[in-house]
Order: structure tokens, then C-alpha cells, then sequence
């Protein structure tokens, strides 16, 4: 789950990590009164939208006087900002920050993620602040300093230094870094966090070091434990299928293509997705049921395909283990029944009581193909798209 800068703010004051003064604004209005707050000039008027890229996208500006915030919060307010993270589509811009502004000496980026091959935190840092992290990793990978974490140990002094040391701070910051980052990594831990990032972190001319820009990442799957993240869920970020999808447990993720898939198991899915392509379609969605789904899970997700008007066929494929086949067969003709599914659906499934499922499509009275495998589906599937 992702959270907007303003608010992954206020966990970094939790957390005492210093951040400029500032606060959300919805409307003009509350632009205009949150600058009046900060009482200097200038200020920073910044989009909020769950990507990166907003500064260069115009979605980040300074503004010297009062008039200049109003200038740019009517602009910013309700324009589509299209960065290297949103795809051509950009996002609606609904909400701004407006932040006092800092006089910078220098940036730096600062990050921790979980790092699988290791099980431990890395704390990933470079000089390049400011700047694509992705581009100084592939451009000047010397840039980067990596230090793993051990979360059965902790962070400890060495860390710390040895990030210190890796940015080239003075000795005068390193003590202020130091109590940073043992506080971004108790936040991490403590939220069940997949990413926390400051790009960029900044040393300002008076020797303060400061987050000027903020995100934070939670594991989905620990949320039961954070109801206070819950509740900063913006799901005008989230594409409306999603949000659907969320309310049955349904992991699905809406993409551009023209066949909609509904798959058990998430490497299954990927697996489904790609032999779409390559028979020369393209998946308009990943859609997970789940191993354990039942038949009202089943039309659920069926239902929430069929939302989608660039789906001109559908690829159920399912390996029955926990879910029978029998029970998808089930929730697939309750689905087609109450939609009056008017797009061809190919089905491929093996496993658990596959007789009794095939039995089940077969005398519903329904127009439903059936393939051989996954790789015969996928044939189908793509030859009805491509008309």
C-alpha cells in the first residue's frame, strides 16, 4: 500500500526525523491559508500523487509571494500529471503540499528496502540525491552504497557509519545522520514496511540535515496490524477495478491488453500472462482467485473482468488443489448466468475433481471453449481477440 508524501511526513514526525513545516491543502483556499501558516516566503507547492518524477512532470514549484500560490495551486489542482512512473495516462492531481522552502547546500538519497537474497534490510544511500536513482546505478554504480541490516540483530553503530562515511559526512553531521537513520529503520521495522525512501535527503547552508521529500511502502499482507495506515488509503490512486477487487480479497491488478485472465496462484498468473503474449495477445489484467477461492470469489472476479471494456475474450486457467475444479466450474456459471457474458471464454483446468468441473460447464448450456492446456488456451484465446 502507498501513501502520499504529506503523510509519510507526518510518520517521519513521529519518528522525530526532521521535515520542513507544512501541510496538505485540498483547495486554493487551504494552498492560500497553509502559506499564511508558514508566514515566509518562499514556499513549495507540491503535487500529490502516488509516483515519483513530479518535479521534473511540473508538479513541483516555488513560489515567492502569495499571489504565486494561488497562481500555481489553481494550475496544479485538478491537471493530469504524467511522470516516467505513470505511463502516458498521468494522474489527476487532487490534493497539494505546501511546504516552507530550505536553503540546500547539498542532496543526498537515503532509502532501506527488504532484500530477499540476503533476508536482511538494505539501507541503500548515494551522493546523487536529487536524481534518478535508477539512471546512477546503471550510469555511476560507484554512487551506491549498499549496508545490510540483520533485523534479528538490529541496526548498530558500525551501520551507520559506514553509510556516514560511504556519503562523505562532515564529521559535525554524522552524529545528527546517525540518530536519522536509526530512526528510519525503526519506523521501517515497526510498520512492516516494503520501502522507505527519502529522495531527496538535504544538508541545508545551516548544517541541518532534512527530508525534504518523503515515501513510504507497507506490506499489504501485515496491514491488519496498522489500522491507523489503513485508514490513509487514497484510493482515488487506485484504479476503480482494484479498489472492487480489494472488497472480495481478490488480488488484481488492472494493464492494457485485451484478454482477461483469471488464474489460481500468482506464478501461475505471471506464467498465463506471458503465453498470452506470446501467442500474440496481451493480458488486460492479473487476477489472482486465490488457492482457497470459493464460487462466490469465482463470479466476483468474473464479474470484475467483464467491467473492463477492452476485454474481448477471457482465459480462465486453474490448477485445482485447494480450489476444486468443480467449485470453479461452479462460480463460472453463476458468473456467466447473472452477466450475460457476451465475450467468448476459453477454460483450461487440471487438478482436483477436473471431471466433475468439465461435466459442469459442459451442461450448463453455455458457449464456453475449452482447451487441451495452457499453451492450446492461450492459441484460442488470442486467435478470438484478433477478430
Amino acid at each position: 500500500m502507498k501513501i502520499h508524501e504529506y503523510q509519510a511526513k507526518e510518520l517521519f514526525r513521529k519518528y522525530q526525523i526532521p521535515v520542513p513545516e507544512g501541510g496538505p491543502a485540498f483547495s486554493v483556499e487551504d494552498a492560500l491559508a497553509a502559506a499564511d501558516r508558514l508566514g515566509a516566503y518562499p514556499v513549495v507547492v507540491k503535487a500529490q500523487i502516488h509516483a515519483g518524477g513530479r518535479g521534473k512532470g511540473g508538479g513541483v514549484k516555488l513560489a515567492s509571494s502569495k499571489d504565486e500560490v494561488k497562481r500555481l495551486s489553481e494550475s496544479m489542482l485538478g491537471m493530469t500529471l504524467v511522470t516516467h512512473q505513470t505511463g502516458t495516462a498521468g494522474k489527476t492531481v487532487k490534493k497539494l503540499l505546501i511546504e516552507q522552502g530550505l536553503n540546500i547546500e547539498k542532496e543526498l538519497y537515503l532509502s532501506l528496502v527488504p532484500d530477499r537474497s540476503s533476508a536482511m534490510v538494505a539501507i541503500i544511500a548515494s551522493e546523487a540525491g536529487g536524481m534518478d536513482i535508477e539512471a546512477v546505478a546503471a550510469e555511476q554504480p560507484e554512487k551506491i552504497i549498499k549496508v545490510f541490516v540483520d533485523p534479528l540483530i538490529g541496526i548498530q553503530p558500525y551501520h551507520c557509519r559506514k553509510v556516514s562515511f560511504g556519503l562523505g559526512l562532515s564529521p559535525d553531521l554524522i552524529k545528527s545522520f546517525s540518530a536519522i537513520l536509526n530512526r528510519l529503520y525503526r519506523l521501517f521495522m515497526e510498520y512492516d514496511c516494503s520501502l522507505v525512501e527519502i529522495n531527496p535527503l538535504v544538508i541545508t547552508a545551516e548544517k541541518t540535515i532534512v527530508a525534504l521529500d518523503a515515501k513510504v511502502n507497507f506490506d499489504d499482507n501485515a496491514l491488519f496490524r496498522h489500522t491507523d495506515v489503513v485508514s490513509l488509503r487514497d484510493t482515488d490512486e487506485e484504479h476503480p477495478l482494484e479498489v472492487e477487487a480489494s472488497k472480495y480479497n481478490l488480488n488484481y491488478i488492472n494493464l492494457d491488453g485485451n484478454v482477461g485472465n483469471m488464474v489460481n496462484g500468482a506464478g501461475l498468473a505471471m506464467a498465463t500472462m506471458d503465453i498470452i503474449q506470446q501467442a500474440g495477445a496481451s493480458p488486460a489484467n492479473f487476477l489472482d482467485v486465490g488457492g482457497g477461492a470459493s464460487a462466490e470469489m469465482v463470479e466476483n472476479g468474473f464479474r470484475i473482468i467483464l467491467s473492463d471494456k477492452n476485454v474481448k475474450g477471457i482465459l480462465i486457467n486453474i490448477f485445482g488443489g485447494i480450489l476444486r475444479c468443480d467449485i470453479l466450474a461452479e462460480g463460472v456459471v453463476q458468473a456467466a448466468k447473472k452477466t450475460g457474458i457476451q465475450v467468448p471464454v476459453v477454460v483450461r483446468m487440471e487438478g482436483t475433481n477436473v471431471e466433475k468441473g468439465r461435466e459442469i460447464l459442459k451442461s450448463s448450456g453455455l458457449n464456453l471453449i475449452t482447451a487441451v492446456d495452457l499453451k492450446d488456451a492461450a492459441q484460442k484465446v488470442a486467435q478470438i481477440v484478433r477478430g
